[in-house]
């Protein structure tokens, strides 16, 4: 066990909830609280917890206050020696502060299930005097529709109560208190310490339906058996997190907090067969009105392939999560192989197919553990989902490369080209490109089901098959290879050419249009309707290759193929146009405009890297593609991490378009490592590393996204996607902890410091130049070469 020292200014994550490991949290009404050390402001500093169970009330919070002789004290700033952080779980954590002068105390909070917290203070008089000490904790509640905390009884018990949005929270504390004087509604303590003495106090929070049943929970939840339980939780900490010691405690804490958090994400399923996870956990999260989640916003209702792959990357060391994420992927899989690509935990559905990485991360968790009976049973599932993908409904040309469905699948859900939320977007339909993105992680599946039909000894012709397609795919994305920026470009799905944005005409109002436009190569049109009042709109659009209708060929657009956009309406057209005599519209008003342009396939985001990750690219192209673009500071190369684009293409569209997506820098990373760029990856990490430590130091909390340029948060708060990237630290490293007595070591340590791994007695302590690997026997291994090797005891 590591004990800390960590304080304001230095990286915290301090929300507690409860842990699906030792528990089962309550999905549609889960109580996740935060831990305050104190604030700059004098009239809320405290040190306590907080919470708004779920946007319930406005806060909630129980703090301490300690009084000696004439003098009180609530605010951290005031205490003689501040609160440090000393340990910390996904539901428990330990302060120590001193108070009062040499009154050494020690605070533990811990949230033992979805409907209670506890807490425990230990006093320790350090002096050889007789002390009185007065110990209260203090309740505010900020309700909404109830009543603010009160001084109450039950069963002639003095507890503390109030109401808010339904529900009843109650605190109750160990020892016979009294009710305090004020300000704020508490429960206080008298104590009697003699020299050298020690007292530990206990008190606890529940909210249910009524105050008899809070009261009943409370005392039960203090009554609990402090030390077994935190020795259950420090056995379970120490067998499924990795110690990570660089020298730089700034980066040790945000590794543990990283596993931590994302420990805490998890919930159990009755509709799923394993536990699966919320993409964040805060205090307002975890009330469904409906009772049962299916109400919940995006962050709760599901989760994506991607989201698996990184969180099971950051618990590396816990295969078994990669192992029961892809199966509760599979459990969603239909006759024709078709995968859910965000199944949720009350039995939501995104209803589109799932990102083809589920290969990969069903490989990763082999590679680790050998498991040939998984294997061969995700095996068939995962083959068929891969055919799955050629059906007519996602290649829908049948060329052997499909199209992505929605815009959800795409994992950068705001790109430009086919985002409709901002007023910058184009607001393409997504389906009429060959998408990099998706042909790589195709190819990719396809060589990684090959590689687990050998070690399954699969008949090659189960194979043979798989493998024409990846070649096929392979040709799409060499076709797509844009030699002139060495990078990879989106492209028509029929003509196979990437457009430049025209605008071919445009009008206000209803009538017609006399374009004359002729092009050597067919063309795809983006028809856009500005208007204030788009919902009212039903605007038919008819656009023929001739003036005259009787000759050539027509489309109409009717109202239902509109899809709303900011500012008005979008809709691409299903066919590709060489010439335009005409374009006719019905159903605006005379200040609405119309807009009839070339698609723009010109735009650059960071999955048209994913080649690179895919290993698609011969060995000239990829030195170019990361010289000129991954390693370039005028492309991705930003002091926090690569952008999700490399421009921004409009000065709104900043927070976007430089936003640091964690899951994709670490794919592109694995890229980095998989053609032998170890040091531009481990620079890539230390980039990344500094954006996350900057915001758990100024913020105390991780983010949806970082700013490439300032490393400021974006999005949403303690959201998976920014934890860090522990799993992609380890492969920078050189280092798989395959079990507690066997690790894999390749490369080198390219870190500017030594690095020291301690998982279940063992210890990987990995310099410049050679690695000592000693195991709990004390026995021990120098290994000097960059050769991968396996070191076991």
């Amino acid at each position: 066990m590591r004990d800390w020292s960590l304080r304001l200014g230095d990286p915290l994550h301090l929300t507690l909830a409860a842990d699906a490991r030792l528990t089962k949290p309550d999905y549609p009404n889960d109580h996740i609280w935060e831990v305050e050390l104190g604030t700059n402001d004098p009239e809320r500093s405290a040190v306590g917890i907080t919470t708004t169970y779920g946007s319930r009330a406005r806060s909630m919070r129980l703090f301490l206050r300690f009084t000696e002789g004439g003098t009180s004290v609530t605010d951290p700033n005031t205490f003689v020696t501040k609160p440090s952080l000393r340990r910390f779980y996904p539901n428990f954590l330990t302060l120590d502060f001193v108070p009062l002068e040499n009154l050494q105390t020690t605070a533990d909070f811990w949230v033992p299930e979805s409907h209670a917290v506890a807490g425990r203070v230990t006093l320790v008089n350090k002096t050889t005097a007789v002390r009185n000490i007065q110990l209260e904790v203090c309740a505010t509640l900020a309700h909404l529709d109830g009543q603010s905390i009160i001084p109450t009884q039950q069963q002639l018990v003095n507890i503390l109560a109030g109401q808010t949005s339904g529900i009843a929270p109650v605190i109750f504390m160990t020892g016979g208190p009294k009710h305090g004087p004020g300000p704020h509604a508490s429960l206080i303590l008298e104590l009697e310490l003699g020299p050298g003495a020690t007292r530990t106090i206990s008190f606890a929070e529940a909210a249910l339906d009524t105050i008899p049943e809070g009261f009943d929970l409370a005392r039960k939840t203090a009554a609990r058996a402090w030390q077994a339980e935190l020795a259950r939780i420090e056995m379970l900490d120490a067998s499924q997190t990795l110690d990570i010691r660089t020298g730089d405690p700034d980066w040790d804490a945000t590794f543990a907090f990283s596993q931590k958090a994302a420990h805490a994400l998890f919930m159990h399923s009755d509709q799923l067969p394993h536990p699966s996870f919320v993409q964040a956990r805060h205090s307002d999260h975890g009330h469904s009105n409906k009772g049962d989640g299916t109400d919940y916003p995006p962050a709760w209702n599901g989760q994506f392939v991607l989201d698996a792959y990184y969180l099971a990357s950051i618990l590396n060391v816990v295969p078994q999560v990669a192992k029961n994420l892809v199966l509760n992927f599979l459990a969603t899989q239909n006759e024709d192989g078709e995968v859910d690509g965000k199944p949720g935990i009350a039995g939501q559905r995104g209803r589109f197919l799932a990102m083809p990485i589920l290969a990969s991360m069903a490989w990763k968790y082999y590679q680790t553990t050998q498991d040939h009976d998984f294997l061969a049973d995700v095996f068939p599932k995962l083959v068929k989902f891969f055919w799955s993908w050629f059906s007519s409904t996602h290649d829908r040309n049948r060329d052997g490369s499909p199209e992505w469905d929605h815009i959800l699948q795409t994992g950068l859900e705001d790109n430009p080209l086919f985002d409709v939320w901002n007023p910058w977007s184009q607001g393409m339909d997504v389906s009429f490109v060959h998408s990099p993105s998706l042909e790589s992680m195709l190819y990719r599946e396809a060589l990684t089901l090959i590689k687990m039909g050998k070690k399954l000894n699969k008949p090659d012709e189960e194979t043979t098959l798989i493998f024409a397609q990846a070649d096929k795919l392979k040709e799409s994305l060499d076709a797509s290879w844009n030699a002139r920026i060495s990078y990879y470009s989106y492209r028509d799905r029929e003509t196979g050419i990437m457009t430049e944005p025209k605008v071919i005409a445009k009008r206000k109002g209803d009538g017609s249009m006399r374009p004359k436009f002729e092009s050597e190569t067919p063309v795809r049109l983006l028809v856009e309707i500005q208007t204030k009042s788009p919902a009212a709109k039903r605007p038919e659009v008819e656009i023929s290759e001739y003036f005259t209708k009787s000759k050539g060929e027509t489309e109409v657009i009717a109202g239902h193929q509109f899809q709303w956009r900011t500012g008005g309406l979008v809709a691409t057209t299903q066919m590709t146009f060489s010439r335009i005599g005409r374009i006719s519209v019905v159903g605006l008003e005379e200040t609405d405009k119309i807009n009839v342009k070339i698609v723009d396939m010109t735009g650059e985001d960071i999955t048209l890297g994913l080649p690179l990750w895919a290993g698609v690219l011969e060995q000239q192209r990829a030195y170019a593609m990361i010289g000129r673009n991954l390693m370039t500071a005028d492309r991705f190369d930003r002091p926090f991490g690569m952008p999700s684009m490399p421009t921004v293409p409009d000065k709104d569209a900043e927070q976007i378009a430089l936003s640091v997506s964690l899951p994709w820098n670490t794919l592109l990373a694995e890229g980095l490592l998989a053609y032998g760029f170890r040091a531009e990856a481990t620079r890539l990490t230390a980039h990344i590393m500094n954006a996350i430590i900057q915001n758990l130091k100024q913020n105390r909390a991780f983010y949806q996204r970082y700013h490439a340029e300032k490393g400021t948060g974006i999005g949403e708060r303690n959201s998976l996607t920014g934890f860090a990237p522990v799993g992609l630290f380890m492969q920078a490293l050189g280092v798989t902890v395959l079990s507690g007595t066997r690790v894999k070591l390749e490369g080198r340590n390219l870190f500017p410091f030594a690095v020291t791994i301690k998982y279940k007695g063992m210890s990987i302590a990995r310099g410049q130049e050679q690695t000592t690997v000693t195991f709990a026997n004390g026995e021990s291994v120098i290994v000097k070469d960059e050769a991968p090797c396996i070191v076991e005891m």
